[in-house]
């Protein structure tokens, strides 16, 4: 075990600028050196030789385009290890507390987890599909079985080349930060979070992981998932604007 590896990557985690900067990028954008700095309220030449030690660790991603250079999370794997660092957080700082994940109650709702879909909402997703059969789930494994198309096609979404080819499984479970239940991520994931922001569903907002609900969401929601459990939905603590339909 090469002890050396991990200390080295816990230290540039553990950096509270870098830490801002790297949360920053948990909603799957590229951002500046520029706006990372002022999400870490730094100064951009301390921003750049804080990433400049992330990229180098294969924490951040580098591109340019045009004038602009560009830092995203390096992998799907980087932003699994920076969620389950928050869990532990949470759980450490106050071992009391009933309460989970963040108090925001549209981030409590439906929030992106890197490029999928996280929250109470992601949650009862992937309750349906388990319901409907069409999604076996375990703590290390989801398995999609013959019944999942038919089942994301009732949401509109065609499941066709999501479930196969490329090397990113397809789907996974990932431990949902507020409601420490399981949320779909992988391919499937990934994919069904953007066809919802496609659709209008859900409205990204800027400068923060959290996605609001639209009416046309609502009701597409509310059919999908049934009104029994649409109703638990919204009728939860932290409930979202436009949850209660008729």
């Amino acid at each position: 075990m090469n002890t050396n590896a991990l200390a080295r990557i816990a230290a540039l985690v553990g950096e509270p600028a870098r830490a801002a900067m790297l949360l920053a990028l948990m909603d799957g954008r590229a951002l500046t050196a520029g706006e990372l700095a002022a999400a870490a309220g730094i100064t951009a030449p301390t921003a750049s030789r804080h990433l400049g030690l992330l990229v180098e660790a294969g924490l951040l991603h580098l591109s340019a385009q045009g004038r602009h250079r560009y830092h995203r999370l390096a992998s799907a794997e980087v932003a699994r290890v920076l969620e389950g660092v928050l869990r532990l957080g949470v759980a450490a700082a106050s071992p009391q507390r009933v309460a989970t994940g963040p108090r925001d109650a549209p981030l409590r709702f439906a929030r992106t987890c890197y490029d999928h879909l996280a929250g109470r909402l992601a949650v009862a997703i992937v309750d349906r599909l388990v319901e409907q059969r069409a999604l076996v789930l375990d703590d290390d494994a989801a398995q999609l079985t013959a019944r999942a198309p038919a089942a994301f096609q009732a949401l509109g979404f065609d499941l066709g080349a999501a479930a196969t080819g490329g090397r990113r499984p397809p789907c996974r479970p990932c431990l949902d930060w507020g409601e420490r239940r399981m949320h779909l991520a992988g391919r499937v994931g990934a994919l069904l979070c953007t066809h919802c922001v496609q659709q209008g569903w859900l409205l990204r907002q800027p400068k923060s992981r959290a996605l609001v609900l639209a009416p046309a969401g609502a009701v597409a929601f509310r059919n999908w998932l049934g009104v029994e459990r649409w109703t638990a939905l919204s009728a939860a603590p932290a409930q979202p604007p436009f949850s209660r339909m008729g």
